[in-house]
Protein backbone atom coordinates (compact mmCIF):
# COMPACT_ATOMS: atom_id res chain seq x y z
CA UNK A 1 0.00 0.00 0.00
CA UNK A 2 2.76 2.16 0.82
CA UNK A 3 4.75 1.67 -2.95
CA UNK A 4 4.81 4.90 -4.42
CA UNK A 5 2.83 6.75 -1.90
CA UNK A 6 -0.25 4.58 -2.49
CA UNK A 7 0.04 5.65 -5.90
CA UNK A 8 -0.93 2.20 -7.39
CA UNK A 9 -3.73 1.69 -4.83
CA UNK A 10 -6.31 3.33 -6.95
CA UNK A 11 -6.87 4.41 -10.68
CA UNK A 12 -4.46 6.70 -11.81
CA UNK A 13 -3.38 7.67 -15.24
CA UNK A 14 -0.28 7.51 -17.27
CA UNK A 15 1.08 10.23 -19.67
CA UNK A 16 3.64 10.15 -22.24
CA UNK A 17 5.34 13.84 -22.46
CA UNK A 18 7.96 14.50 -25.62
CA UNK A 19 9.17 17.88 -26.38
CA UNK A 20 12.31 18.51 -28.68
CA UNK A 21 14.11 20.04 -25.88
CA UNK A 22 14.36 18.45 -22.39
CA UNK A 23 13.42 21.75 -20.59
CA UNK A 24 10.19 21.80 -22.70
CA UNK A 25 8.53 19.15 -20.83
CA UNK A 26 10.59 20.10 -17.49
CA UNK A 27 8.48 23.13 -17.44
CA UNK A 28 5.64 20.74 -17.32
CA UNK A 29 6.70 18.55 -15.43
CA UNK A 30 7.40 20.84 -12.67
CA UNK A 31 3.79 22.32 -12.99
CA UNK A 32 2.72 18.89 -12.16
CA UNK A 33 5.01 18.20 -9.09
CA UNK A 34 3.62 21.58 -7.94
CA UNK A 35 0.10 21.06 -8.14
CA UNK A 36 0.71 17.23 -6.70
CA UNK A 37 2.82 18.65 -3.92
CA UNK A 38 0.22 21.35 -2.51
CA UNK A 39 -2.79 18.24 -2.71
CA UNK A 40 -0.70 15.99 -0.94
CA UNK A 41 -0.89 13.43 -4.69
CA UNK A 42 1.66 10.86 -5.22
CA UNK A 43 3.84 11.51 -8.59
CA UNK A 44 5.69 8.96 -10.08
CA UNK A 45 8.24 10.61 -13.35
CA UNK A 46 10.60 8.42 -15.22
CA UNK A 47 12.70 10.55 -17.80
CA UNK A 48 13.38 8.43 -21.47
CA UNK A 49 15.80 10.34 -23.23
CA UNK A 50 13.60 13.43 -25.06
CA UNK A 51 10.44 12.27 -23.23
CA UNK A 52 9.13 11.68 -19.74
CA UNK A 53 6.19 9.22 -18.57
CA UNK A 54 4.72 10.05 -15.64
CA UNK A 55 1.83 8.19 -13.41
CA UNK A 56 -0.46 9.85 -11.30
CA UNK A 57 -3.85 9.87 -10.02
CA UNK A 58 -6.95 9.73 -11.63
CA UNK A 59 -9.05 12.77 -11.35
CA UNK A 60 -6.19 14.29 -9.15
CA UNK A 61 -4.98 17.87 -9.50
CA UNK A 62 -1.30 16.83 -11.20
CA UNK A 63 -3.38 15.50 -14.32
CA UNK A 64 -5.80 18.67 -13.90
CA UNK A 65 -2.53 20.89 -14.17
CA UNK A 66 -1.53 18.65 -17.21
CA UNK A 67 -4.61 19.86 -18.88
CA UNK A 68 -4.44 23.32 -17.66
CA UNK A 69 -1.07 23.83 -19.57
CA UNK A 70 -1.74 22.16 -22.66
CA UNK A 71 -5.23 24.24 -23.20
CA UNK A 72 -3.00 27.20 -22.37
CA UNK A 73 -0.45 25.96 -24.83
CA UNK A 74 -2.98 25.09 -27.98
CA UNK A 75 -4.80 28.73 -27.15
CA UNK A 76 -1.61 30.57 -27.56
CA UNK A 77 -0.41 28.37 -30.90
CA UNK A 78 -2.30 30.25 -33.39
CA UNK A 79 -1.73 33.79 -32.44
CA UNK A 80 1.84 33.28 -31.94
CA UNK A 81 2.48 31.54 -35.15
CA UNK A 82 3.75 28.38 -34.25
CA UNK A 83 5.16 25.90 -31.33
CA UNK A 84 8.00 28.07 -29.22
CA UNK A 85 10.24 26.28 -26.63
CA UNK A 86 8.12 25.54 -23.45
CA UNK A 87 5.55 23.02 -26.12
CA UNK A 88 5.33 19.68 -25.59
CA UNK A 89 3.08 16.79 -26.92
CA UNK A 90 1.14 14.84 -24.62
CA UNK A 91 -0.29 11.75 -24.40
CA UNK A 92 -2.72 10.16 -21.93
CA UNK A 93 -4.02 6.76 -20.90
CA UNK A 94 -7.60 6.20 -19.73
CA UNK A 95 -7.53 5.28 -15.96
CA UNK A 96 -6.74 2.20 -15.20
CA UNK A 97 -5.17 -0.19 -12.18
CA UNK A 98 -1.68 -1.61 -11.48
CA UNK A 99 -2.33 -4.61 -13.55
CA UNK A 100 -3.13 -2.88 -16.60
CA UNK A 101 0.12 -0.48 -16.66
CA UNK A 102 1.33 -2.08 -20.02
CA UNK A 103 -1.76 -1.63 -21.46
CA UNK A 104 -1.80 2.28 -19.90
CA UNK A 105 1.62 2.69 -21.56
CA UNK A 106 0.30 1.95 -25.05
CA UNK A 107 -2.80 3.76 -24.84
CA UNK A 108 -0.58 7.22 -23.85
CA UNK A 109 1.67 6.11 -26.91
CA UNK A 110 -1.50 5.66 -29.51
CA UNK A 111 -2.57 9.01 -28.03
CA UNK A 112 0.52 10.62 -27.97
CA UNK A 113 0.67 9.95 -31.83
CA UNK A 114 -2.52 11.32 -33.06
CA UNK A 115 -1.66 14.40 -30.71
CA UNK A 116 1.32 14.40 -33.19
CA UNK A 117 -0.78 14.48 -36.53
CA UNK A 118 -3.31 16.46 -35.48
CA UNK A 119 -1.07 19.39 -34.04
CA UNK A 120 -2.88 18.82 -30.62
CA UNK A 121 -1.05 19.40 -27.31
CA UNK A 122 -2.54 16.83 -25.31
CA UNK A 123 -4.98 13.71 -26.50
CA UNK A 124 -6.66 11.56 -24.11
CA UNK A 125 -7.13 7.62 -25.13
CA UNK A 126 -11.03 7.76 -24.56
CA UNK A 127 -10.91 10.41 -27.30
CA UNK A 128 -9.55 7.83 -29.80
CA UNK A 129 -12.50 5.45 -28.83
CA UNK A 130 -15.10 7.91 -28.55
CA UNK A 131 -14.32 9.82 -31.69
CA UNK A 132 -14.76 9.54 -35.43
CA UNK A 133 -11.72 7.16 -37.39
CA UNK A 134 -11.19 10.28 -39.98
CA UNK A 135 -8.68 12.54 -38.19
CA UNK A 136 -6.50 8.93 -38.23
CA UNK A 137 -6.89 9.02 -41.80
CA UNK A 138 -5.21 12.32 -42.57
CA UNK A 139 -1.72 10.52 -41.74
CA UNK A 140 0.49 10.62 -44.04
CA UNK A 141 0.99 6.28 -45.38
CA UNK A 142 -3.10 6.38 -45.14
CA UNK A 143 -2.98 9.52 -47.83
CA UNK A 144 -0.32 7.39 -49.95
CA UNK A 145 -2.28 4.10 -49.95
CA UNK A 146 -5.55 6.07 -51.01
CA UNK A 147 -3.85 8.28 -53.63
CA UNK A 148 -2.45 4.81 -55.25
CA UNK A 149 -5.78 3.02 -54.98
CA UNK A 150 -7.71 5.82 -56.12
CA UNK A 151 -5.12 7.33 -58.97
CA UNK A 152 -6.25 4.99 -61.95
CA UNK A 153 -10.13 5.86 -61.31
CA UNK A 154 -8.95 9.79 -60.95
CA UNK A 155 -6.98 9.53 -64.08
CA UNK A 156 -9.91 8.06 -66.25
CA UNK A 157 -12.02 10.23 -65.07
CA UNK A 158 -10.13 13.71 -65.45
CA UNK A 159 -10.51 12.25 -69.34
CA UNK A 160 -14.28 12.96 -69.30
CA UNK A 161 -15.08 9.16 -69.45
CA UNK A 162 -17.78 8.86 -66.60
CA UNK A 163 -17.82 10.08 -63.14
CA UNK A 164 -16.43 6.84 -61.41
CA UNK A 165 -15.39 8.13 -58.24
CA UNK A 166 -18.28 9.64 -57.55
CA UNK A 167 -20.55 6.59 -58.69
CA UNK A 168 -18.18 4.11 -56.40
CA UNK A 169 -18.76 6.53 -53.18
CA UNK A 170 -22.36 6.88 -53.99
CA UNK A 171 -22.23 3.10 -54.02
CA UNK A 172 -20.21 2.39 -51.47
CA UNK A 173 -22.27 5.11 -48.98
CA UNK A 174 -25.83 3.20 -50.20
CA UNK A 175 -23.92 -0.34 -49.19
CA UNK A 176 -24.04 -1.58 -52.64
CA UNK A 177 -28.12 -1.14 -53.14
CA UNK A 178 -28.47 -0.14 -57.17
CA UNK A 179 -31.90 1.88 -57.21
CA UNK A 180 -31.13 3.89 -54.18
CA UNK A 181 -27.25 5.08 -55.08
CA UNK A 182 -28.68 5.68 -58.77
CA UNK A 183 -31.28 8.09 -57.38
CA UNK A 184 -28.51 9.93 -54.96
CA UNK A 185 -26.79 10.22 -58.21
CA UNK A 186 -29.65 11.10 -60.71
CA UNK A 187 -28.57 8.10 -63.09
CA UNK A 188 -30.04 5.01 -64.47
CA UNK A 189 -29.23 1.79 -62.72
CA UNK A 190 -28.03 -0.09 -65.58
CA UNK A 191 -25.60 3.18 -66.27
CA UNK A 192 -24.25 2.43 -62.35
CA UNK A 193 -23.87 -1.17 -63.36
CA UNK A 194 -21.52 -0.53 -66.03
CA UNK A 195 -19.52 2.13 -64.12
CA UNK A 196 -19.27 -0.44 -61.22
CA UNK A 197 -17.97 -2.83 -63.58
CA UNK A 198 -15.58 -0.50 -65.21
CA UNK A 199 -14.16 0.20 -61.40
CA UNK A 200 -13.71 -3.65 -61.11
CA UNK A 201 -11.56 -3.51 -64.57
CA UNK A 202 -9.36 -0.81 -63.97
CA UNK A 203 -8.34 -1.52 -60.47
CA UNK A 204 -8.05 -5.22 -60.79
CA UNK A 205 -11.07 -5.71 -57.91
CA UNK A 206 -14.31 -7.65 -57.06
CA UNK A 207 -16.33 -5.00 -55.37
CA UNK A 208 -17.95 -8.17 -54.32
CA UNK A 209 -15.44 -8.89 -52.13
CA UNK A 210 -15.86 -6.95 -48.49
CA UNK A 211 -12.00 -6.45 -48.55
CA UNK A 212 -11.81 -4.70 -51.81
CA UNK A 213 -14.90 -2.56 -50.79
CA UNK A 214 -13.77 -2.09 -46.75
CA UNK A 215 -10.15 -1.09 -48.47
CA UNK A 216 -11.99 1.73 -51.45
CA UNK A 217 -13.94 2.97 -48.67
CA UNK A 218 -10.94 3.90 -46.42
CA UNK A 219 -9.19 5.39 -49.27
CA UNK A 220 -12.65 7.50 -50.12
CA UNK A 221 -12.80 8.85 -46.52
CA UNK A 222 -9.07 9.19 -46.85
CA UNK A 223 -9.44 11.77 -49.44
CA UNK A 224 -11.96 13.20 -48.12
CA UNK A 225 -10.27 13.82 -44.49
CA UNK A 226 -7.33 15.71 -46.58
CA UNK A 227 -9.45 18.18 -48.76
CA UNK A 228 -9.66 21.41 -46.91
CA UNK A 229 -13.73 22.30 -46.38
CA UNK A 230 -14.82 24.84 -48.53
CA UNK A 231 -15.05 28.74 -47.80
Amino acid sequence: GDLYGGLLDAPFRLLIAEAAAPAAYELLTETMEAAAARAGEALLMVPEGERVVVLAADGGTAVAACAAYAEAQDDRAPREGGPDDSDVVVGLSAPCGPIAVSSAYKQAEQALSVARRRGRALVEHEELAAGSVLPLLADDAVRAFADGMLRALHEHDAKGRGDLVASLRAWLSRHGQWDAAAADLGVHRHTLRYRMRRVEEILGRSLDDPDARMELWLALKATEAATPPEA
